[in-house]
């Protein structure tokens, strides 16, 4: 049961039930085995006979992994609110899991929205229907020339051939042709069967160019990497992928330059509103770890939860736990709902909770004082993999820079 006071009293019967139902499965299933998988090299959590794996297939057994799909598909249908219920206590319980087995549904939630019925039932059905992980998506945007600036996309800077992406697709009769390189931060990359990939189709455009294409991971031309060795999130896979003319059926280029400026406003939407229930997750793991603590240890005669220094800690962290989820649960909340998405709030909600949870991990580490650097502790876990969220999915700097320019075109 989550021990946070839920202020928002119109939960649902339906709601309450599934905080309580994934919180057991974050306790239970996904710390001990991120726990576990942190100690190990990133081949062995890969590896066959992998925690990692036990984890995959519990979570696909529930129907996790189909959260993005219509009912009509096999999918799970959850409100907003439920939805950030859901990150926030996966996020809770591992955010390297939490990432991974959010990501591994994008290239089918994706390919689903097409409608093309040979694509539902080669990729979509059969991954709604898995529940052994046998099919595990990725998404692969970053490059090693191109992180960050792919959110710039409206950027009049970036609307050159010299700013496009790597990947090239070039069309060929009924086929696409595709070339070129994702980088070692391509989350569940070596593991992945199907990759939801972001690429140039029309390189005069720049940025503005870009396709976004279902690339299955057995084709012949596609090489994958060695798994990323990385200071946190060690249970989230994420390596290079390689692709030497790789050919494609036509449709299964999903989005070509006409649509992608405005398809990638709504996918950073989603992702940063994804980024920022998790990492609430985290802070509230992170705050509850420190409580804990300062009630147990005894320092000058008394609980150290007693001394005043340490009482205006954790209502610091208390604090901003409770701002992330408020801004994040609304912001998620929000642009699940309107369309186009407000970017700004998404980009809002991303910043504000990944700086939370980095700031709350920093202070709940330094209550555990000496002890909290050892790895006998969760908030040594928790500090590592926060400072991982200040990057991933676009630098929280340049985030701020795309979401100032929404502001300022549209407050």
């Amino acid at each position: 049961m989550a021990t946070y006071t839920e202020l928002d009293t119109s939960l649902t019967t339906e709601e309450t039930a599934l905080k309580e139902e994934v919180h057991r499965f974050s306790a239970d299933v996904l710390r001990p085995a991120s726990i576990e998988l942190d100690k190990m090299t990133a081949e062995q959590v890969i590896a066959e006979g992998s925690p990692l794996w036990d984890v995959f297939r519990k979570s696909y057994g529930l129907g996790y992994h189909s959260r993005g799909l219509s009912p009509e598909l096999g999918g799970v249908s959850l409100s907003p609110k439920a939805s950030h219920i859901f990150a926030e206590e996966m996020g809770w319980g591992s955010s390297d899991f939490a990432i991974a087995l959010g990501v591994t549904s994008f290239p089918y939630s994706f390919a689903a929205m097409g409608g093309n019925s040979d694509i539902l039932s080669e990729v979509v059905k059969p991954f709604a229907e898995d529940r052994e992980g046998r099919y595990v998506g990725c998404w692969a945007i970053t490059e090693p020339d191109h992180g960050s600036d792919a959110v710039f996309v409206g950027n009049q800077e970036l609307k050159g051939p010299e700013t496009t992406f790597d990947v090239q697709a070039v069309a060929d009769g009924d086929e696409w042709v595709i070339s070129g390189q994702k980088s070692a931060w391509v989350s569940n990359g070596t593991i992945a069967t199907h990759a939801l990939a972001f690429l140039s189709v029309d390189e005069s455009q720049g940025m503005a160019g870009g396709g976004v294409a279902l690339i299955p991971l057995d084709l012949p031309g596609v090489t994958k990497g060695a798994p990323l060795e990385k200071l946190g999130q060690r249970a989230l896979n994420q390596g290079e992928i390689f692709l030497d003319q790789v050919r494609i059926p036509k449709q299964y280029m999903l989005v070509e330059p006409s649509t992608y400026p405005f398809l990638i406003d709504t996918v950073l939407s989603g992702a940063n509103a994804g980024m920022g229930a998790t990492f609430t997750g985290l802070a509230r793991a992170a705050f509850e770890e420190a409580l804990n603590y300062a009630r147990e240890r005894v320092q000058g005669g008394k609980a150290i939860c007693e001394h005043q220094a340490i009482q205006l800690s954790l209502m610091d962290m208390f604090i901003k736990v409770e701002t992330a989820r408020a801004i994040s649960r609304n912001a998620m909340d929000y642009n699940s709902k309107t369309m186009p998405p407000k970017l700004q709030y998404s980009v809002a909600s991303k910043v504000y909770c990944t700086e939370a949870a980095y700031e709350v991990a920093h202070a709940g580490l330094q209550v555990f004082g000496g002890i909290g650097l050892t790895k006998e502790t969760l908030i040594e876990k928790l500090f590592r993999d926060a400072r991982a969220s200040l990057i991933e999915d676009g630098t929280n700097e340049v985030l701020s820079l795309a979401g100032a320019r929404k502001v300022i075109d549209t407050y």
